[in-house]
């Protein structure tokens, strides 16, 4: 394999215009352009791609955002590795690497030095959450023109590349599944309020029973974090209201399932004696006892479409582009058609 050295010295040129020509940073002459490459064909000279990018000011590296939480197996949780799968998918399709960058929620957030440093061309965010310090640190990016894609998640009153799910109209198909089956007492484990997708489940959820004329009982809505744990401790609220209560709407799957699980040890039968609703139609959801009532999200596209386009937007002076919204599906199973529903009061 020939040198760089080699190439100049048989094209009769420099080091560094042989540079330039790999490159293309410069304008150059079509005749000097051919010879150099000539010469490095002749020599079998391949530049280096580092090199290469280097001289462009670019890394070739998409970072995704990760939160890290300590003892959580991120990448089995299905919202996670699916939005991974569509990103990785796209970025190596572009010829691209990845880059996963973890930030504790405890820490300052501050995502410019990694542009600075020219770690990443452009950054994909998973997990944020509309928290004054993100919502500023995001602000610096987009006065730098730094280019970035958010994931499952908006932030009122910005205008930012973002890819989302339709989480109302979603949350409101479900819950009108559940007023179709007969269920009017329907509680909701909801996530915090700082992720966009939780307040917009709300929305839908609000929506679907007051055209049903049902009224909302406040003491019926409850919050846990998306985990299994909290699904699973949220049991013992659901259990209490027994009588008052003919289903539960949880905001995911993991929360669902744990919330089966408690409700089983605490003698409560799910899908025998509540109904039981998911949101995501995980694998898991397929395999639960009973099958889980769900709600598809297009968590794969999502991701997928997320790095397409931040692609899409790189070296962009224009305006950013406007929002996408992915459509959801809902997906009934056993979980949620009780062989005898409660009349409604």
């Amino acid at each position: 394999m020939g040198t760089r050295k080699q190439v100049a010295e048989s094209a009769g040129v420099s080091e560094a215009t042989v540079s330039r020509v790999f490159n293309g940073v410069t304008p150059m002459k079509e005749s000097t352009r051919r010879r150099v490459l000539e010469a490095a064909e002749a020599l079998g000279y391949t530049p280096s791609v580092i090199a290469q990018r280097f001289a462009r000011g670019v890394s070739g590296t998409i970072g995704v955002v990760l939160p890290y939480v300590p003892k959580v197996h991120l990448f089995s949780t299905y919202y996670f590795s699916e939005i991974l799968s569509g990103i990785g998918e796209a970025v190596r399709d572009n010829g691209h690497d990845l880059l996963l960058l973890f930030r504790s929620p405890s820490e300052d957030t501050d995502y410019e030095p990694l542009y600075k440093s020219q770690k990443v061309d452009g950054c994909i965010m998973l997990g944020a959450s509309d928290r004054p310090d993100e919502r500023k640190a995001l602000q610096a990016l987009a006065r730098s023109g730094h280019p970035f894609c958010l994931v499952n998640q908006h932030y009122e009153g910005e205008q930012w590349n973002e890819v989302d799910a339709d989480h109302v109209d979603g949350s409101y198909r479900l819950v009108k599944h559940l007023l179709a089956c007969g269920h009017r007492r329907i509680a909701f484990l909801n996530g915090q309020a700082a992720y966009s997708n939780s307040r917009d489940r709300l929305k839908g959820y609000r929506l679907a029973l007051a055209e049903a004329g049902v009224a909302i009982d406040e003491s019926l809505l409850l919050e846990g974090n998306y985990s299994r744990t909290s699904g699973f401790a949220a049991a013992r609220s659901i259990a209490g209201l027994r009588g008052a209560v003919d289903a539960v709407f949880a905001g995911n799957d993991r929360m669902a399932i744990g919330l089966m699980q408690g409700l089983r040890e605490l003698g409560v039968k799910p899908g025998v004696d509540i109904a039981i609703a998911g949101y995501d139609d995980s694998d898991a959801s397929r395999l639960t006892d009973p099958p889980l009532t769900t709600v598809h999200v297009p968590f794969f596209e999502m991701g997928r479409i997320a790095a397409e386009r931040l692609f899409a937007c790189t070296g962009r002076t224009e305006e950013a582009l406007p929002p996408e919204k992915l459509a959801t599906e809902l997906i009934v199973r056993q979980s949620t058609a009780l062989a005898r529903p409660r009349e409604a009061d």
